[in-house]
């Protein structure tokens, strides 16, 4: 039986991927491989993730970034949606990156297994687009609340089109007072990618 991850890079970005995990169905339901560290260390892609968060966001419209945590605690993601979805977005805050400042979005859902794998270096965050979406995602460095950041969510040069509006959005109060894109310095200063 072949149990391997689908790995597709995610445009623009040449170190953002996109992974699917096969799945396996009968009678009973379905079986899925959702996380091979051997398949994606094949495909070069080498992390060592040491914790799972899993988030539950009961309304509709719950918008939860844009975070990121600055070096030495940078910290790459591998999110997944098991029940509900959500447009998972990243923004690229490398400053010498070819796609600084630019962002992406994927929905995510239980019933599509989407994951993305978002490298350090990126701000992330998801909209929920349905009532009670559970979120889990692997990281690889511990939460530090000394390099915790954020860039505001709706900031209009960043031109993410988000499936909710100010009005009616659902955020945390740390979210709401994230500096805007203009405001932002960006802890990132990698090598030209």
């Amino acid at each position: 039986m072949n149990r391997q991850l689908h790995i597709e890079k995610m445009a623009p970005f040449a170190d953002v991927y996109l992974i699917t995990p096969a799945k396996f169905e009968d009678d009973r339901g379905y079986f899925s491989e959702s996380y091979k560290k051997q398949t994606l260390e094949e495909a070069g892609l080498h992390y060592n993730f040491i914790q799972d968060n899993h988030s539950l966001s009961i309304p509709k419209g719950t918008l939860r970034g844009l975070h990121f945590q600055a070096p030495p605690f940078a910290q790459a993601k591998l999110v997944r949606v098991i029940v509900g979805s959500a447009l998972d977005v990243i923004v690229d805050i490398r400053k010498n990156s070819k796609t600084y400042g630019r962002s992406g979005a994927i929905e995510l859902s239980g019933k599509n297994r989407k994951q993305v794998l978002v490298p350090a270096g990126f701000a992330h965050g998801f909209c929920t687009l349905e009532e009670n979406t559970e979120v889990i995602y692997k990281v690889d460095a511990p939460y530090s609340k000394e390099h915790d950041g954020g860039i505001l969510w709706n900031d209009p040069d960043l031109g993410i089109e988000w499936p909710v509006k100010s009005e009616t959005v659902t955020l945390s109060e740390k979210d709401k007072t994230l500096p805007s894109w203009e405001d932002f310095k960006t802890p990132f200063t990698t090598p030209e990618i």
